[in-house]
C-alpha cells in the first residue's frame, strides 16, 4: 500500500511540475504575442489587435482558472518589461480587468456544460458577450477618462481625435457603437477561434487536453 501511495504522490508531483512549466510557457508566449500588436483601419490608434488571449484560452481549457489568470497577469508584466506601454498604462489596466471577465465566466460555464466541444464553444460565446458589454462600460466610464487624464485633454478631445480615423464617430455613444463594440468583436473572434481550434488539435497530444465526449442526442 505504501508503494502505491508513493507512486501516486510521484505522479501528482510530476503533474504539478508539468502544469507549472506549461503555465510558464503559455505566459511567455502570451507576452510575446501581446508585444506583436497591430492597429487596424478606422479604429482608434490605441486600439491594438494581438493574439495573446490564445494561450489563455488553452490554459483555461487544459488546467483551469488559476493558471489562466496567471498567464494573463504574467503576459502583461512581460509586455511592460520588454516593450513598455504606448497607452500610458490605460490599455494594460483595461486588459487586466478584461482578464477576470474573460476567465471566470468561461470557467463557470465550462463547469456547468462540461469540457466538450459544445461546452467550450458555449463558454467562449457567453464570455465574449459579457466581456464586450463590460468593455463598453469600462471604456465609457474608466479607461477613456483615464486616457484623457493621462494625455491632459478632455474626454471630448479624445473622441475628436478618434474622428480623424473614422469621421462617423462624433461623440461618446458613437465611439462605443462604432469603435469599442466592433473592435472587440473582431479581436475576440480571432483569439477565441484560434484558441478553440488549437486546443482541439492538442487534445490528443497530452493528457491535460483531454476532451469529454459529447452526450448522445
Amino acid at each position: 500500500m505504501s508503494t502505491m501511495d508513493n507512486m501516486d504522490n510521484a505522479v501528482q508531483s510530476n503533474l504539478k511540475i508539468q502544469r507549472l512549466v506549461f503555465t510558464g510557457l503559455l505566459a511567455a508566449l502570451g507576452g510575446v504575442l501581446m508585444s506583436l500588436e497591430f492597429s487596424i483601419p478606422f479604429f482608434p490608434p490605441f486600439y491594438k489587435v494581438d493574439f495573446s488571449d490564445v494561450p489563455t484560452v488553452i490554459a483555461l481549457f487544459s488546467m483551469g482558472p488559476v493558471p489562466a489568470l496567471c498567464v494573463e497577469i504574467i503576459k502583461i508584466l512581460i509586455k511592460l518589461a520588454t516593450v513598455g506601454t504606448n497607452s500610458m498604462y490605460v490599455g494594460e489596466f483595461s486588459n487586466l480587468i478584461g482578464a477576470f471577465l474573460f476567465v471566470l465566466p468561461m470557467w463557470y460555464i465550462l463547469r456547468k456544460t462540461g469540457k466538450s466541444r459544445k461546452g467550450m464553444a458555449s463558454a467562449l460565446t457567453v464570455s465574449a458577450i459579457i466581456r464586450i458589454a463590460f468593455m463598453c462600460f469600462c471604456n465609457a466610464c474608466i479607461t477613456l477618462p483615464m486616457y484623457a487624464a493621462a494625455m491632459g485633454v478632455s474626454l471630448n478631445d479624445v473622441v475628436l481625435m478618434v474622428s480623424s480615423v473614422n469621421p462617423m464617430i462624433r461623440n461618446l455613444p458613437g465611439f462605443i457603437v462604432l469603435a469599442t463594440i466592433p473592435f472587440n468583436i473582431i479581436k475576440l473572434s480571432l483569439n477565441y477561434s484560434i484558441g478553440y481550434l488549437l486546443f482541439g488539435r492538442l487534445a490528443a497530444a497530452m493528457p491535460m487536453f483531454k476532451l469529454e465526449r459529447e452526450k448522445a442526442a
